[in-house]
């Protein structure tokens, strides 16, 4: 079995699922075989690959993956896609831990075959994102350059450990990633310094920048790299992408 990344962190709008979809489109170009798994309810992970919801949420069903999962328009590229249903969203996100266990066992048992297996977990730090993380051996947590940014960060890795501490050996920190990066604002470099300073190597070199490409393109159901395959956001998932792969 592949790497299973976990791209997580329980506040909205930091690029968590802007670095789900660009993540998995560069590694599925690299020749790697990749899963995209969308647990967001919001499911703009699915969208954002020009596909639909589900009705129901194939976890919930616990239907066999090879059943669940569609092509996107990468060749490499898998996804298995989210659901809005009001009744599935409620029983993922309040399964005890029998059933969170069940999940996470469903999930890993079936991702034979898959080189990366990248899971868009929604932003909460409840049931529904421990059980993805459970069921991941890394987790890359992409944090906005703003004033909070320590606070929410210290929150998440607290959540962490106490799921590493009941499944003890099998996740690590895959790396935290800084998105919407400006050079030009006093508060981004400062933000910079302090993760770097205090977190060091687990830091991806790789920042991405503030783009309006990054932010259109799922709107065209499309990776930045086939939207505007020259902008700068971009070349900046490329160069995680090599990052991430550096670590194989």
């Amino acid at each position: 079995m592949g790497r299973i990344l976990c791209i997580a962190n329980q506040k909205g709008g930091v690029g968590k699922t802007t670095t789900s979809i660009n993540l998995a489109a560069n590694l599925s170009r690299a020749g790697k075989r990749t899963l995209l798994i969308d647990l967001d309810p919001q499911c703009n992970a699915t969208s954002g690959l020009g596909q639909k919801p589900t009705p129901r949420h194939s976890l919930v069903q616990r239907t066999p993956l090879h059943e669940a999962v569609v092509p996107t328009t990468y060749e490499n590229l898998s996804l298995l896609p989210g659901s809005r249903s009001f009744q599935d969203v409620d029983a993922l996100a309040k399964s005890d831990d029998s059933q969170a266990e069940a999940i996470r066992v469903h999930l890993t048992n079936e991702l034979a075959g898959y080189d990366y297996v990248l899971i868009d977990s929604p932003p909460s730090l409840g049931q529904l994102t421990q059980t993805a993380l459970a069921a991941s051996t890394e987790v890359l947590i992409p944090i906005q350059c703003e004033y909070f940014a320590m606070e929410g960060l210290t929150q998440m890795i607290n959540v962490i450990r106490a799921v590493m501490k009941r499944h003890p050996g099998r996740l690590e920190f895959g790396g935290i990633l800084l998105t919407m990066y400006d050079p030009q604002l006093e508060l981004t470099r400062e933000v910079d310094s302090e993760v770097r300073d205090f977190f060091g190597e687990v830091v991806f070199d790789t920042v991405i920048p503030r783009d309006v490409a990054v932010a259109e393109a799922p709107s065209h159901g499309q990776a930045v790299i086939d939207y505007a395959p020259r902008a700068r956001g971009t070349r900046a998932y490329m160069e995680l992408c090599l990052e991430v792969m550096e670590h194989e």
